[in-house]
């Protein structure tokens, strides 16, 4: 059981339930207090140690239930017989049943397993399945075309090439009795299936899940199918989550400083030199800023909704972060994105500023004359678009004044690098006066800018 309770750690993991080593101790120590004998109680354990929120107690809740829902592997010999195989198990749980096959079921010379199918003790054929599957490591499938594999390393365990050995002495001495042994034998097959179909369900997960934010990291954001937003959203969450992880720290450390061991020890020459009074070196850094101009426009509002998530999410890092959004005209978005979820936030932006024609030249006057003044040595300044102003006034006489007053200019593209430049994009324009122009038509290029970006306050 012991061993079963860690391969129901690596199966909550795979569920999405972080289970830390210590976690894992602890539920152990809380496992051996309540005792393995009431299932209810051991689910309600488990739960109580390992969850740490509502989705995780779900979660958990599920796997525990498709984790035992089959019975365990069958401990009847003592602990020092432990290095027996499972057909040896086989054999030692059948040995009493065989003798019930009849008379005209002669199993003297049978196999373990053509004796329990023989004996019909569904128990002990789940259990030996069971066995086979740990002996298999059923545990380390990951994909959905190793079913076959670990489905015929079960059978193997099981004494499948013996079982083969008794047919084929049974149709030559009692053809009735080899087929009956058949028709077992496929019923064998159909119930190591739905344990390795478990396993995939069980095991499988995490990998399954990382295959899938894979392929959705390099799709491109303006395709993402509408069924498929939510699931973008919750990676672009867990793309802030590791920003946040990777650039907080540093800056934790460099708010402290770090050692000035000459000052330290002159400080404390009076004590021998044992350090009671510490000392310092702080080097100054300027509060950074970033201020995000979102086109929002038809061609491009779904890239800007997951960009404005993604900045939005970024506060650990960035002491000072504004969004605004634009099609024809330019708002500030900051108090929307902070105050609602990103549904409700997108909802609003898109009904006051979204979804319009695209005119670059009109929106930038509006950030001219309203923040303009906000732009300062400190502020890098993203703009999100595609440059498409439908062939009206560009303005980049004010983009060249923002990127005079910012400390950095970037754009950031969804299209092709292939069709800047044609057609009503202004790009080749633009870019003159940018720090930076990236192409950033997916969740990976747009997580590439973005920590390129942040590593520079680092």
């Amino acid at each position: 059981m012991r061993e079963n309770i860690h391969r129901f750690f690596r199966a909550a993991r795979g569920a999405g339930v972080h289970v830390s080593p210590a976690e894992s101790i602890d539920a152990m120590r809380a496992v051996a207090e309540v005792g393995l004998s009431d299932r209810a109680i051991l689910r309600d354990t488990l739960l109580l140690t390992l969850a740490k929120s509502q989705d995780e107690k779900l979660a958990l809740g599920e796997c525990f239930d498709l984790f035992f829902s089959q019975p365990e592997p069958r401990q009847e010999q003592p602990e020092a017989n432990n290095d027996d195989t499972p057909q040896e198990a086989a054999q030692s749980r059948s040995s009493g049943a065989t003798s019930d096959a009849g008379a005209n079921q002669p199993s003297e010379g049978l196999g373990p397993l053509a004796q329990m199918l023989l004996s019909q003790d569904r128990n002990a054929i789940a259990a030996a399945i069971a066995s086979a599957a740990g002996a298999a490591s059923l545990s380390d499938i990951r994909y959905s075309t190793q079913r076959g594999i670990f489905s015929s390393r079960i059978l193997d365990a099981m004494g499948l090439q013996r079982l083969r050995d008794d047919l084929d002495e049974l149709t030559a001495t009692n053809p009735a009795l080899a087929e009956r042994l058949r028709a077992t034998l496929e019923g064998l097959r159909e119930a190591v299936r739905d344990t390795v179909a478990q396993g995939l369900a069980l095991y499988a997960r995490e990998e399954a899940e990382n295959l899938r934010n894979e392929i959705l990291r390099n799709a491109p954001l303006a395709r993402i199918e509408r069924r498929q937003v939510a699931e973008m959203r919750a990676l672009i969450r867990q793309i802030a989550r590791r920003l946040r992880e990777r650039y907080s720290k540093p800056r934790k450390r460099q708010r402290r400083g770090h050692l000035d061991v000459r000052r330290t020890l002159r400080r404390n020459a009076a004590w021998g030199g044992v350090p009671f009074l510490t000392a310092w070196k702080r080097k100054h850094r300027d509060r950074p800023k970033i201020l995000a101009l979102c086109d929002v426009s038809g061609s491009v509002a779904q890239v800007s909704d997951f960009f404005l998530l993604l900045i939005h999410s970024l506060h650990e890092v960035v002491d000072d972060v504004r969004s605004f959004a634009f099609s024809s005209h330019l708002i500030e978005v900051s108090d929307i994105l902070e105050s609602k979820s990103p549904e409700e936030a997108m909802a609003e932006i898109m009904s006051k500023v979204g979804f319009g024609s695209s005119d670059y030249g009109s929106s930038l006057v509006d950030f001219e004359k309203q923040w303009m003044n906000t732009l300062t040595p400190q502020t890098t300044v993203i703009m999100l678009g595609d440059a498409r102003s439908n062939n009206l006034d560009p303005r980049a006489d004010i983009l060249r004044r923002i990127s005079e007053r910012s400390k950095r200019l970037v754009w950031l593209n969804p299209e092709g690098r292939l069709a800047w430049g044609f057609g009503d994009s202004e790009m080749p324009r633009y870019a003159t006066f940018c720090s930076l122009v990236r192409q950033c038509a997916t969740a990976q290029q747009l997580e590439r800018a973005v920590s390129d970006i942040v590593a520079t306050y680092q």
